[in-house]
């Protein structure tokens, strides 16, 4: 069985391009185009310059021995929270501003939750001189704060999202609005493994840098270069998907997935897709979705701005319905914890986000000899006042 996309644009039964009528020009030309344009030796040669001179690539791989020790496994740390601007979006906003500029557009739109894809995106934008609009929910905007002054300080227009949860997926619909209506000029750089094909794919291979190097870091290390396990948090899933990547087709890497269960899976008040999600069509693909018995999309909830999305990309579906990967729900409580307990023990404020996959080292028992790599997705400077005041610091 492949775990990749297939030439129609889907994972198993997930994926595709279920777009409006106005919209299928533009996501025809990249689709038509993408690959061509990836395979170019100038646009490689652009790409990895930049991950290296700009980004700072490669990221270490850090044995984290202290965590390995209380938890008597060893634990591998892949430090995307080293990159420029925290995170490991830089790697997929470079990969598609090199695109847009070779298909001719100058106009740029993103999306954000967490605030981290946008700073990446007017990042990216401010660096080639394009024009940088994102939308944000209003409610993202007063708990992510210190990015949205970075944003601005980048250039970029920051567009609150006013409608239904004012989180993520109501940012989302802004920008699939705004592209509609600014066809000609505009592409829309998507921060996720999410939206019609082939973004899930564009954004994996960009990010799939991560499961790239940890193969030859993990040889470095240890003379081999498959981990036991590769772990990554999961909202839309691009980290994930990266971090997946090189290991997909080969079953002897495990791989665990972790989402937020917020308050509790039962609670009303969680973003656990795997489990509480069905068949359904969100921003352009089929995958999973969170919604009512008559399809509405319930609002997902998350104490990390980045894991609060309703669906999970389609490559993602299509790994927790065949079983090729164990997805794991980690509440907030938890993954505050383990937020704290990495800072504490290894010296690392990881990003709430990244703390959920942290979290499971207390929920699942890993063998003495096993190796299991985490992605370290982001550093948590953004979370701070979330932190101060969950542990009244």
């Amino acid at each position: 069985m492949s775990y990749n996309v297939n030439e129609k644009g889907y994972y198993g039964e997930f994926g595709g391009a279920y777009i409006p009528e106005m919209l299928y020009p533009n996501v025809e030309e990249l689709r038509q185009n993408y690959l061509k344009i990836m395979a170019e030796p100038s646009f490689k040669k652009e790409f990895d310059q930049l991950l290296k001179d700009y980004v700072g690539r490669p990221s270490p791989l850090y044995f984290a021995k202290r965590l390995s020790e209380k938890y008597k496994t060893n634990i591998y740390l892949k430090r995307e929270d080293l990159n420029h601007t925290g995170a490991h979006k830089i790697n997929n906003t470079i990969g598609q501003i090199l695109m847009a500029k070779r298909l001719g557009k100058n106009r740029i739109i993103a999306e954000t939750g967490a605030g981290q894809h946008g700073v990446a995106t007017a990042t990216v934008c401010a660096l080639m001189g394009l024009e940088c609009i994102v939308y944000m929910g209003e409610i993202d905007i007063a708990r992510q704060a210190p990015n949205v002054a970075r944003m601005k300080m980048l250039g970029a227009t920051v567009v609150p999202a006013l409608s239904g949860s004012k989180t993520l997926k109501d940012a989302t619909n802004e920008a699939i609005r705004d592209w509609i209506n600014n066809p000609v000029d505009t592409h829309y750089i998507i921060g996720s493994a999410i939206g019609p094909h082939p973004y899930p794919d564009m954004v994996t291979r960009f990010q799939s840098i991560i499961s790239e190097e940890i193969k030859w870091q993990l040889k470095e290390h240890i003379g081999k270069e498959n981990p036991d396990y590769v772990v990554a948090c999961i909202g839309g899933g691009s980290n994930a998907a990266g971090t997946y990547y090189h290991f997909l087709d080969n079953v002897n890497v495990n791989i665990i997935a972790v989402e937020a269960a917020g308050l509790g899976i039962d609670s009303g008040e969680s973003a656990a897709t795997s489990v509480l999600g069905k068949e359904g069509i969100i921003h352009g693909c089929k995958t999973l979705l969170m919604q009512t018995k008559d399809g509405q999309i319930t609002e997902p909830y998350s104490i990390s701005a980045g894991l609060d999305y309703p669906g999970v990309g389609p490559m993602h579906a299509h790994l927790s319905i065949t079983g090729r990967a164990e997805f794991m729900s980690i509440t907030d409580n938890d993954a505050m914890k383990a937020g704290l307990e990495l800072c504490q023990l290894e010296g690392i404020i990881p990003a709430i986000e990244t703390a959920h996959a942290l979290a499971i080292f207390e929920h699942k028992k890993f063998k003495k000899e096993d190796v299991v790599v985490v992605s370290l997705s982001g550093r948590g400077d953004k979370d701070l006042n979330t932190y101060i005041d969950y542990f009244k610091l």
